[in-house]
Formats: structure tokens, C-alpha cells, sequence
């Protein structure tokens, strides 16, 4: 799995320990609240980056660390542009385990409903979707690289989307086991005869790099 960005390793934050399940209660409390309205704003992401440098600096959580770098990263320009908003709702409602509306959750006692085998992967014209966080790096940067190869990029799950790629940070590390929205579609297509294919990051990064 590539760690482009060595978010794990570079941060401050980074330590083999787990989180405490106080701190962990209280920060799926904060992220719950935030991300209630559908929405995040730049006060909220900067509230939500000030509070976890203060209560949770002693800690060593990689899924912190990794919330807190790309919060950094966000910010970092002082501007929390619309897709940043986006990419930090979808983090939060993971590891808040909350959906935008109570019909957007689909929660399963058993793994990822991905393709088994997992399919090949061709890039020419073949629309790819991103659910999740990536451990690569930001969405954007992956998507560049589907585009560099040919391919497309998909605003929603839908009968045009060939693949619909689910990022590994979440999966087994987040809080809560929750599957979004983009997920319970794209199983409900692939169950009525739609040829999308749901695969991991990790079967994704396999192809791209060997």
C-alpha cells in the first residue's frame, strides 16, 4: 500500500499506540456535530484542527493522524475550497459513522461488498468513481492519475460509472464499520445487472504500481 505523502510517518502525532475510547468518544461526538447539517465550513474545519491539537496531541492514533494531516493540508492555503469540503464531509461521516439522512447508511456485519475475483482494470474511456479515504493521498491526486492513463472521472454512482473504488482508510481502522451511500447504490445496480465493478484501493494501487 503507498503512503505517497507519509502521512503516518511525518506527522507529530504518529505513534504505534491506539486511541482511547474517552478521546475516541469524545472526538465521534465532535464529528457527528459538525457534519449533522450535510456541510463544513472553514470555521468548523479549523475548530475541529485547533481541538485535536490540543486534546489529542499525547495520542498516536494513525486515523487521527491522518484526519489531522489532511485538515493541515487543507488549510494550509487558508481556504477551504468547495472539494476540500466535500473530502472532509465524507471523512467525517466515516469515522462519525453518520450518514447525511437515515436512508444513506448501509451498515454489514461481514467485509466489503467488493467484486470477487477482482476484476482487470482498464483505463481508456472507463469512468472511475472514488468513495472513502485514500490512503494514497488526497482524492484529487488520484483521480489525476486515472485521468493520466486515459480515464474518467465520475461525479456520481450511476449505470455510467465502471468502477467505483473504495479507499482503505475506513475500512478496518475508522471508529464505526459504516458504508455510505455510493456504496448501497452501486451494489443495488451491480445486483440488478449493471456491469459496475466495486473494488478496493488496495487491488487499484496493485494495478497502478505492480
Amino acid at each position: 500500500m503507498v503512503d505517497l505523502h507519509q502521512e503516518f510517518q511525518n506527522s507529530g502525532f504518529f505513534h504505534e499506540a491506539r486511541i482511547d475510547r474517552r478521546s475516541a468518544d469524545a472526538l465521534t461526538g465532535i464529528t457527528a456535530g459538525l457534519a449533522a447539517d450535510g456541510q463544513i465550513n472553514q470555521q468548523e474545519a479549523e475548530f475541529l484542527k485547533r481541538w485535536i491539537e490540543v486534546h489529542l496531541c499525547h495520542l498516536g492514533d494513525p486515523v487521527v493522524n491522518l484526519l489531522y494531516k489532511r485538515l493541515s493540508d487543507m488549510l494550509s492555503d487558508g481556504v477551504l475550497d468547495s472539494e476540500e469540503s466535500a473530502e472532509l464531509l465524507d471523512m467525517l461521516h466515516q469515522f462519525a459513522g453518520l450518514p447525511v439522512g437515515s436512508d444513506q447508511i448501509f451498515t454489514t456485519p461481514c467485509s466489503l461488498p467488493l467484486d470477487n475475483p477482482a476484476p482487470a482494470l482498464n483505463w481508456i474511456d472507463r469512468v472511475f468513481l472514488f468513495t472513502g479515504v485514500m490512503a494514497y493521498g488526497p482524492r484529487k491526486e488520484c483521480e489525476s492519475l486515472i485521468v493520466e492513463r486515459g480515464g474518467l472521472i465520475g461525479g456520481s454512482v450511476s449505470k455510467k460509472i465502471n468502477y467505483l473504488v473504495v479507499g482503505s482508510i475506513g475500512n478496518d481502522q475508522w471508529l464505526h464499520s459504516t458504508y455510505g451511500t455510493k456504496i448501497k447504490k452501486a451494489v443495488e445496480l451491480r445486483e440488478s445487472g449493471v456491469p459496475i465493478a466495486i473494488i478496493s484501493e488496495e487491488h487499484w494501487q496493485k494495478v497502478l504500481f505492480g
